[in-house]
């Protein structure tokens, strides 16, 4: 089967396509036909090794140290069931579904095999399979940093970078848990944001949010363009402020802001709940998490996707598609 290898890191031309074994599902997976996967910024990430200020040595260890220890990015996909192990009852063949094998990969790929436990559901039918290919990165990590961060209907959260396969998963689902929602977008994505829900938008290139003097119970920071430090006095009292592309800063804040200044710092890597994949379906038919795709490239362009979520002003989610 044909499937993009990452040889070592560095721009999107380390991206190869290859030749690769087809997989044989075990006993208790599902072999899937891929339909369409997608780029997201934790595949840029990966592939590029540009990770947050301080965690350069981390994610080698953690990856790979010359490059990535699974060479066959992408985190999330939707496809067709074509093979069933011997003790699978959850799947047969011809089913349509929806995954997010997460940090374990893989999805750049014609075939993925999946166990039957893990993260993986029959696809609504109410979405294409590029629609629900590009809602598990985003929604996974919306839905782990507002569990950390408790948030609660009511409660004021700033979300910025709102525009983005995270930021626009916040929204939705922040606006639907009964929050006053505030994004921060650059001009060209402020009617997209409200659109989704938001109370209110800001232009960052026209508003130093920072300098604002609303007070919110959480702030969460999609993109790492900003810091605790910078905005520990919008939040009130025992508010909560989430570093979701953090350093090392934000980590060891982790530790000293409660002692220093009562408020809660939340860093780190989401953790991929299985049930959330439930979750993101049951949003998803109920119309509250509606899928934002700013483009789609056929898998052959896989490395002009890339060259474009690099630039870092995609919308959403883009969408790798294969016949």
């Amino acid at each position: 089967m044909k499937a993009y290898s990452c040889r070592s890191y560095g721009s999107p031309t380390v991206l190869d396509l290859v030749e690769i074994p087809k997989p044989l599902p075990k006993s208790n997976e599902i072999l899937v036909k891929v339909l369409a996967t997608s780029v997201t910024s934790g595949d840029m990430r990966v592939r590029s090794m540009n990770v947050p200020a301080g965690l350069g040595l981390i994610a080698r260890l953690a990856l790979g140290f010359s490059k990535p220890r699974q060479p066959i990015l992408g985190t999330e996909l939707a496809g067709v069931v074509e093979a069933i192990g011997d003790t699978v009852t959850r799947f047969k063949t011809g089913d349509e579904v929806f995954a997010f094998p997460g940090e374990k990969m893989g999805c750049y790929a014609e075939y993925r095999a999946l166990s039957e436990t893990g993260p993986v559901m029959l696809k609504p039918k109410t979405l294409s399979f590029s629609e629900a290919a590009s809602l598990c990165f985003g929604g996974f990590t919306a839905l782990d940093f507002l569990r950390k961060a408790n948030l609660k209907a009511g409660e004021k959260i700033l979300i910025v970078g709102a525009s983005g396969g995270v930021g626009t998963a916040l929204v939705q689902i922040a606006k639907n848990a009964g929050a006053h929602v505030t994004g921060v977008s650059s001009t060209a994505n402020i009617q997209l944001v409200r659109s989704l829900g938001a109370d209110v938008a800001i232009d960052y290139t026209q508003t130093d949010f920072v300098k604002s003097v609303i007070f919110y119970d959480i702030i969460m920071d999609v993109v790492g363009a900003t810091s605790f430090g910078a905005c520990k006095n919008l939040l009130i009292k025992n508010g909560r402020y989430a570093a979701i592309a953090g350093g090392i800063g934000e980590m060891l804040a982790v530790l000293w802001a409660p002692l220093v200044t009562g408020k809660k710092v939340i860093a780190g890597p989401a953790v991929e709940r299985i049930e959330y994949i439930n979750q993101i379906a049951e949003l998803a038919v109920k119309g509250v998490l509606k899928p934002v795709i700013d483009r789609s490239y056929p898998f052959e362009q896989m490395v002009k996707a890339h060259e474009y979520v690099d630039t870092g002003r995609k919308k959403g989610s883009v969408v790798i598609v294969l016949n």
